[in-house]
């Protein structure tokens, strides 16, 4: 089993869209600081401070919450049996023109070879397996997928999520999923061989496992084959670029295709 090399070693912890919330919020907290600590008037100096912090609100939700939840509308009007894609910036096109990631090709290549179902991409840019988790009953309830497509952990290692609570949360996941008839595909991942060669397998183990209990379908690392390949990243050098995308849809489809009705 191939390791990706550090570049990829993070999944939203720095640049857009994270920053730009994170900057944003910095700079309104301190203009209403300072506009607390310059004004006689304390009311007034909270009311600046209250709406900073909603801005700052409001902000958050436009960047986290699209395209993804615009494609979870679309899904849950369609008669169609659902794909639910439940992941990070991976699933959730960071950097990349809209409608170019690997779930928007995967939604072609159904209706391509004319399969019928419906895609809802769930993936939020730096989202955890506990937010994955936390989301799982309400998209279950409104969307009712057939299928389940997870792919959420990377981000956990590296915010030093303890490997039982990524494990419990993602045991949580496949059984809410699976309590409601739908199947569900485990999308492995690797983390940076610098978290030392025992957390590393320890922590790709845990999709084997899971998918070994429930008997569910695997996706063994969704970078296979392009995790040595520079050219197949963005700038950051850590998120795949749109020439990549294919080769993520080539790694899932394995998996994926044998749970199709044609």
């Amino acid at each position: 089993m191939k390791k990706h090399r550090s570049r990829v070693n993070t999944f939203d912890r720095d640049g857009p869209p994270s920053r730009v919330v994170a900057d944003t919020a910095a700079r309104l907290a301190r203009l209403a600081g300072l506009t607390a600590l310059a004004s006689p008037r304390r009311a007034r100096a909270k009311q600046t401070f209250r709406r900073a912090v909603a801005a700052v609100a409001v902000l958050a939700a436009a960047t986290f919450a699209w395209p993804p939840a615009a494609d979870a509308a679309v899904a849950a009007e369609s008669s169609r049996p659902v794909i639910v894609v439940l992941g990070d910036s991976i699933s959730a096109e960071y950097g990349l023109p809209r409608d170019t990631g690997w779930v928007a090709l995967l939604r072609r290549r159904l209706a391509d070879e004319r399969i019928d179902y419906s895609v809802a991409n769930a993936s939020i840019s730096g989202d955890t397996t506990s937010g994955g988790r936390a989301r799982m009953p309400e998209l279950i309830a409104r969307l009712k997928p057939s299928i389940v497509i997870v792919e959420l952990g990377a981000n956990d290692a590296l915010r030093g999520v303890p490997l039982s609570t990524t494990e419990d949360n993602l045991r949580t996941i496949v059984e809410e999923a699976q309590q409601a008839r739908a199947k569900v595909v485990l999308v492995g991942m690797y983390v940076p061989s610098n978290y030392g060669p025992a957390y590393t397998q320890r922590f790709h183990a845990i999709y084997g496992t899971l998918a070994k209990e429930f008997n569910v379908r695997l996706v063994p690392f969704l970078l296979a084959g392009i995790e040595n390949k520079p050219e197949m990243f963005q700038a950051d050098q850590m998120h795949p670029n749109q020439q990549a995308q294919t080769v993520l849809l080539d790694n899932v489809w394995p998996a994926l295709a044998p749970l199709l009705r044609r």
